[in-house]
């Protein structure tokens, strides 16, 4: 029994698992520098209470580190909208991307259309979550991410709908 069935596919959800991580950390050390800890301005948190008003225990805990480790908060209320716009839109367009990939693996697709698919998918998601992270509107890097995904996921769409006919027929 072949106990590495879809080794390529691995690769891709580990590396792939890696980036949500780091999109995820950027986005908490944001809201942590911005003590902006739901929402995304200010505006959205006004009629919450502030955590660090009275503090309890843990928050005042948690508060003391990070003045420690960060500084006073600073507010760049943009910053934190596009930190999690970029998590977000990983995490909408990845999880589709990667069951098309594994799928074909699975079917016996051409390990290059395989390889294609992943690396395309991992290079294009980098380059949109750098290029919304790093500008406000338009960016190279969000316009390789968003063309690179439309690809993966045309490609990987219609050779899961090729591969699954041929099967059935």
């Amino acid at each position: 029994m072949n106990e590495n069935l879809i080794p390529i596919s691995t690769l891709f959800i580990g590396i792939n698992g890696l980036i949500a991580f780091v999109l995820s950390y950027i986005v908490v050390m944001e809201r942590s520098k911005t003590r902006l800890w739901h929402g995304e301005s200010i505006e959205d948190v006004a009629s919450q209470r502030d955590p660090l008003a009275n503090p309890n225990i843990v928050a005042a805990t948690v508060e003391k580190f990070t003045l420690i480790i960060l500084g006073d908060p600073l507010i760049d209320q943009g910053a934190l909208q596009r930190k999690i716009r970029a998590h977000a839109n990983f995490t909408e367009y990845v999880p589709l991307a990667l069951l098309f990939i594994v799928a074909l693996e699975l079917m016996s697709s051409p390990s290059w259309l395989v390889w294609l698919l992943g690396s395309s998918l991992t290079i294009s998601r980098i380059a949109h979550g750098y290029g919304l992270i790093r500008v406000y509107g338009p960016s190279p890097g969000r316009a390789i991410g968003f063309f690179g995904t439309w690809f993966v996921y045309l490609l990987g769409a219609g050779a899961c709908i090729y591969y699954g006919l041929k099967a059935i027929m």
